[in-house]
C-alpha cells in the first residue's frame, strides 16, 4: 500500500496585466493585507488604529488584514504578505506609511506580480501624490477598491529600491545633523532641520566624484547629486513632481553651486520658481550609472531616509517593475 502524501500547492501568481501602461486588467480585491508602519509621524498623530482601518476598507467591500506594527517590523510583515498573495489567500498588500516605508515595500513587491495600494499615511507623501491618488484616507481606499492597475518604474542604488529619488551631498548631511539634534536635544523636526541648514552653511561641505554612464564619465566637486526616477520639474508650480512614472529613465541633477552665496541665490530664486536647469546644474538622462568618490563609506537619502553604503554606487532603473493600485495615468 502506497504512503499517503501530500504536496504542496503551486502558488498562484496575480493574474496578468493585460497591456502595459494604464488600464490594466485586475479584478477588484476583496481580501488585503495592510502593512502600516506604526511609528510614522502621521499615524502617531492622528492616532489611527488597525480596527478602524479595517472597517474603512470593509466599507468600500474589502476584507483587510491591517498589520499596525513597529517601522523595524515592516519587511517582515510585508515579505509574509507577499507569500500569502503568491499563495492565493490575499489579493493585494497594502502599504501604510512615509514615502521611506512605500520604497521598502516596493522592494520586495518588484517584479514578483503581486499587486501594491498605498496609503498616503507620512509627511509628505511625494509617491502618492504623483501617482495622483488621494491624500485623504477614504479617497485612497476609494482608489484600491476601484482595481485600477498602473505598472511604473522604480530605482535603484547598490541593491537598495526607491520609488522617487536618491541623493548625495547636502541633504542627507543635514537630514544626520538633524536627527541628532532631535536625539540631544527633543527639537521639533523642523526646527531641527533648520538648524541643520545652518550648520550645513558654514561648513558648506563639496565632494569630489566621478559619474560614469553609458560610455559618458565626467568628474565633479558638488554639494548634491541627485538621482530621481523619472524626470522632475523645475516649473514653479510644479516643482519637484513627476507627469510620467514610466519613462524607463533616471534623471540625474549635479548641482553648480561652488559658494555659500550661490547656494543661497539659488534658495531665493527656486522660492520665486527662477531655477534655470542649465545654468543651475549639470543633467543627464540616463538608464543606468556609477558614481566614484575615494570615501570608504558616504550618507545616501533614498526616498527622505538616510543610509550608510559602500562607493562605488550603482544606480539602475528598474522600468515597470511594480504594479500599483492607482487612477489612470494623465
Amino acid at each position: 500500500m502506497l504512503a499517503d502524501t501530500q504536496m504542496a500547492p503551486e502558488p498562484v501568481r496575480p493574474p496578468a496585466a493585460a497591456e502595459a501602461g494604464t488600464g490594466l486588467s485586475f479584478d477588484r480585491p476583496r481580501r488585503i493585507c495592510a502593512v502600516v508602519n506604526a511609528d510614522g509621524g502621521t499615524v502617531r498623530a492622528g492616532g489611527i488604529e488597525a480596527a478602524d482601518l479595517a472597517a474603512a476598507f470593509l466599507r468600500h467591500g474589502i476584507e483587510a488584514e491591517v498589520r499596525l506594527v513597529p517601522g523595524e517590523h515592516v519587511v517582515a510583515e510585508a515579505e509574509r504578505a507577499r507569500a500569502e498573495v503568491l499563495a492565493g489567500r490575499l489579493d493585494a498588500v497594502i502599504v501604510g506609511g512615509g514615502d521611506g516605508t512605500v520604497g521598502t515595500v516596493a522592494g520586495i513587491l518588484a517584479d514578483s506580480g503581486v499587486v501594491l495600494g498605498v496609503l498616503p499615511l507620512g509627511t509628505l507623501n511625494h509617491f502618492a501624490k504623483d501617482l495622483g491618488l488621494d491624500q485623504d484616507l477614504d479617497g485612497a481606499i476609494a482608489t484600491i477598491a476601484a482595481g485600477r492597475l498602473r505598472e511604473v518604474d522604480l530605482g535603484e542604488v547598490n541593491g537598495r529600491t526607491f520609488v522617487n529619488n536618491s541623493s548625495v551631498g547636502i541633504y542627507p548631511y543635514m537630514v544626520v545633523d538633524r536627527d541628532r539634534r532631535r536625539s540631544e536635544t527633543g527639537q521639533g523636526k523642523w526646527p531641527a532641520m533648520a538648524l541643520a541648514f545652518l550648520r550645513m552653511l558654514r561648513r558648506f561641505p563639496r565632494r569630489r566624484l566621478r559619474v560614469q554612464a553609458e560610455g559618458w564619465a565626467a568628474p565633479h566637486r558638488t554639494i548634491c547629486l541627485f538621482v530621481g526616477n523619472n524626470p522632475y520639474s523645475i516649473e514653479l508650480m510644479t516643482l519637484g513632481r513627476r507627469f510620467t512614472l514610466d519613462s524607463g529613465r533616471l534623471w540625474l541633477f549635479v548641482a553648480k553651486q561652488r559658494s555659500r552665496l550661490e547656494l543661497l541665490r539659488f534658495a531665493l530664486r527656486a522660492a520665486i520658481g527662477r531655477i534655470d536647469q542649465e545654468r543651475d546644474f549639470e543633467t543627464l538622462c540616463t538608464g543606468s550609472l556609477r558614481i566614484l568618490m575615494r570615501a570608504s563609506r558616504v550618507h545616501v537619502a533614498v526616498d527622505g531616509e538616510v543610509t550608510t553604503m559602500r562607493p562605488p554606487l550603482d544606480y539602475r532603473i528598474r522600468p515597470r517593475a511594480l504594479r500599483v493600485l492607482a487612477p489612470a495615468a494623465a
